[in-house]
């Protein structure tokens, strides 16, 4: 492997990098076989894959490499236990508990105190980290690409072949790379660059390729931001998304309990400083953007690449380039709103915090400067769900819970919660709801619920309006 590196003397992408570090053989047809350093599993997926091992007499090939964590279906009410809303929840819990005992893999349960959402937890803990390959069977494990890991996901046949070989087969992917120059505004997040990326570039836009972010502001982002950035990229339909590590990575994921520690933390930081593409290095694909073009972004429909600043209005066919209008129409139709409306005129139901996109701490601080002093508007129901047992700590710690609480928010346990209609609670059919979350798609959050993405703050203003709102005002009142 040192051999290689000294004679391959192309300027290299990150992606390329990684890539040749963890490449085994090149096969058939352009795929190869790379070697997986971190499998994750959640009790959605995760007995499938560790019951179909254990069936076929076949062992985790590295046990200490694999995790599990309880956050998809369970239920997120205070005083919960391992029944849900959904009939089947229990069992998928019971029998991943079990599964994952057996398999002696390292189980994040519930009541355990590290216990979260997949993507909020892993790097909470420094499970991932610079350089590494991850996957899950989950689309937005593209979150852990922040950290300049290779982080992707998979079915669960997948995850059992990675168990099993800590290796899977995997096709190169091309290389995209999305450059965001200059400053964002004030009250502008990483959560409306990337539907604003999504809303330009259309849901299929890095379809299948690897996104490295870069750009002045993609570096002034926060690795929360980044963390939000990278997930929304399973939005434009990317493999996998990736930044390069820096000092701000370094410094988040210093003495985490699964990180390095001393030499060892030194010698790991040394390779991690070589983990950025070199200047020439190719893209198959390079955009770039202004971040002084990005507001605070709201969708209008049924794809997370219908979104517009919060100040415009409901598009015409015409303004929506990336539909057909049988597609635009459905869309309209479904979201019961009228081309040329103003965004900020629709009424709404509920707001929902919450999800790996957006419930970490920045997140909740970011809503409750909005939420501080303020009361939910009548007859809109509004819910928080932190992302890990720690973050919902931290918030307590720092009184943010009895902020949302206040102002007529539910504080709930941590989970993916009503991220999607899995657990079995979803909002009223036709209720408008504005959420933090990184799919609007059609019964998404329920049957029949029109969900409008957004950010944190967003969200926190909408709820005090009783309409979609701009937070700009209400952060600088």
């Amino acid at each position: 492997m040192n051999q290689k590196r000294c004679t391959d003397v192309s300027p290299q992408t990150l992606f390329a990098k990684v890539w040749r570090d963890h490449l085994i053989a090149e096969l058939s047809g352009g795929d190869a076989l790379i070697l997986v350093d971190r499998v994750f599993l959640h009790e959605r997926m995760g007995a499938v894959a560790l019951e179909s091992l254990k069936e076929r007499g076949r062992a985790i090939w590295a046990p200490r490499q694999a995790f599990c964590t309880m956050d998809h279906v369970v239920d997120t009410f205070p005083g919960r236990t391992d029944r849900t809303l959904m009939p089947t929840g229990g069992a998928f819990i019971a029998a991943t508990r079990a599964a994952a005992h057996n398999a002696n893999i390292q189980l994040f349960d519930l009541g355990d105190p590290r216990q979260g959402i997949v993507h909020v937890i892993s790097p909470e803990l420094g499970i991932v980290l610079p350089g590494l390959t991850v996957v899950c069977p989950d689309s937005h494990t593209t979150t852990q690409g922040a950290f300049g890991a290779l982080a992707w996901g998979i079915g669960s046949t997948d995850a059992e072949h990675a168990l099993a070989t800590s290796t899977l087969r995997v096709s190169r992917p091309r290389t995209m790379c999305i450059t965001v120059d200059g400053r964002i505004g004030a009250g502008v997040t990483a959560k409306d660059m990337a539907l604003f990326m999504i809303a330009s570039l259309s849901a299929s836009g890095a379809q299948g390729c690897i996104v490295e972010y870069a750009g002045d502001a993609v570096q002034a982002l926060s690795m929360e931001g980044r963390m939000t950035l990278c997930n929304m990229a399973a939005e434009l339909a990317a493999f996998a998304a990736i930044v390069a590590p820096d000092a701000k990575a370094l410094d988040y994921l210093y003495d985490r309990p699964y990180a390095p520690k001393g030499d060892a933390w030194d010698r790991a930081a040394a390779y991690w400083s070589s983990l950025a593409s070199d200047p020439g290095a190719p893209f198959d694909v390079e955009v770039h953007f202004q971040a002084e073009d990005i507001a605070p972004t709201v969708t209008w429909g049924t794809s997370p690449q219908h979104a517009v600043p919060v100040t415009a209005r409901v598009p015409r066919f015409e303004e929506s380039s990336h539909d057909t209008r049988e597609a635009y129409e459905r869309a309209v139709a479904y979201m019961a709103v009228t081309p040329g409306e103003p965004l900020t005129s629709l009424k709404i139901d509920a707001a929902f915090i919450g999800s790996c996109t957006n419930s970490r701490i920045s997140d909740l601080r970011s809503a409750a400067a909005i939420l501080r002093g303020r009361k939910v508007a009548s007859g809109v129901r509004a819910i928080c769900v932190p992302g890990s047992m720690a973050v919902k700590s931290e918030a307590e710690a720092e009184r943010l819970d009895v902020v949302f609480k206040e102002a007529g928010f539910e504080w709930r346990e941590p989970g993916c919660s009503m991220c999607f209609f899995a657990g079995g609670e979803s909002f009223g059919p036709m209720q408008r709801v504005i959420t933090s979350t990184n799919r609007n798609f059609e019964s998404r959050q329920g049957p029949g619920t029109r969900s409008h993405l957004a950010s944190p703050a967003t969200v926190a203003a909408s709820a005090i309006a009783g309409h979609i709102a701009d937070p700009r005002p209400m952060a600088a009142a």
